[in-house]
């Protein structure tokens, strides 16, 4: 499994030739196929894009966790199981810088191995423990809805505690190995990062690993939002008050929040990985050819970006999950403001009754 994932980390950010560890892939040689054809506007796009995508996470995500701290003795299962995905995304955001220099320097590396290793433990933790968590939100959605007395013992805190230390505990062990693997490579003078243009393993085994990243939890998913919202279906016609109303349309909406963003964000990466697998499993194992190469790294480039959005999306599911989470937001805004406000007036204070003495 860590070998999997190896794998498909260093698809992700893939937009140059692959080359040799610590060797320098001659700029003559044409018998390789050059699958990065937009050298002039990857260097442009994804560093505005990124930027973006840092000050919305980082806005977004520090709400998150500064009202959960704000409120710890009000948390639930749902309210832990979000902590820990605005968690995930706060890890994701912290490397961000990094590859936005990456991009501004024309997919030159200037922070050594060590730090390229960490960035890509990071980013992958970040993408298949916000699915888990995403999935564990769902799930105790489901249990508060359909089954509300038979699964109190698996909605109590320290399960959802249990729940978040397995999931963190699994995915980075899987994503661990990735600090002892090779990551910057030598390319025409430039020192790339997580920079592959082929993939090293069977097609077989990343059919796997989509299934059982992607499409298992996906299933999930809306497994709890057709039960919950057959559930809602069947309490309106006894009571269509109840029906239009309470924890039930609020439960289908975190829901709803999540599956959006799953289908927004993950789905167009790994449906791209798994066309481009059983294209390779139909060829019998054929070398794809280079326009074949061409198109699938630029797909793939494209739903990376769309992937990595997901950390701006999560505070969302916080806002429909928490029923008081807006008034806080807003209380909390005006705290700030006022104490910047007051600061000023403060200092002037002293200075102003020095001048009338």
């Amino acid at each position: 499994m860590s070998q999997l994932l190896s794998c498909i980390s260093c698809t992700y950010f893939s937009t140059m030739q692959l080359s040799a560890p610590l060797t320098t892939v001659s700029p003559n040689s044409s018998s390789e196929c050059d699958i990065f054809t937009h050298q002039e506007v990857a260097p442009v796009i994804f560093p505005i894009l990124y930027t973006l995508v840092f000050f919305i996470s980082l806005l977004g995500n520090s709400l998150v966790l500064t009202i959960s701290c704000q409120r710890r003795q009000k948390l639930n299962a749902t309210s832990v199981y979000l902590v820990n995905l605005a968690v995930s995304d706060a890890l994701f955001t912290v490397v961000l810088p990094t590859r936005i220099t990456y991009y501004i320097c024309h997919f030159d590396w200037p922070f050594g191995e060590m730090l390229c290793r960490v960035t890509t433990v990071l980013f992958y933790t970040n993408t298949y423990a916000g699915i888990a968590f995403m999935t564990c939100i769902s799930m105790d959605r489901y249990l508060a809805m359909v089954h509300p007395q038979r699964a109190q013992g698996l909605r109590r805190l320290t399960t959802a505690r249990r729940v978040c230390c397995v999931v963190w505990a699994i995915t980075l062990l899987q994503t661990a190995p990735l600090l002892f693997k090779q990551m910057v490579t030598l390319d025409n003078g430039h020192r790339t990062c997580m920079e592959y243009s082929k993939l090293d393993l069977s097609p077989y085994i990343l059919l796997l690993a989509c299934v059982v990243g992607f499409c298992f939890p996906l299933g999930l998913i809306l497994f709890c939002y057709s039960c919950i919202s057959l559930k809602l279906l069947r309490t309106a016609r006894h009571n269509p008050v109840v029906g239009r109303t309470g924890r039930g349309s609020q439960a289908r909406s975190i829901i709803l929040v999540i599956l959006a963003t799953f289908l927004l964000c993950f789905s167009p990466y790994h449906v791209n990985i798994i066309q481009h697998m059983v294209r390779r499993v139909l060829a019998g194992g054929a070398k794809p050819t280079c326009e074949q190469q061409r198109a699938f790294k630029t797909a793939l480039q494209v739903t990376v970006s769309l992937m990595n959005l997901n950390c701006c999306l999560d505070p969302l599911i916080y806002f429909f999950a928490i029923k008081t989470y807006k008034e806080r937001v807003v209380s909390f805004l005006r705290m700030r403001l006022s104490s910047a406000n007051t600061t000023p007036s403060l200092r002037s204070g002293p200075e102003n009754s020095t001048s009338n003495t």
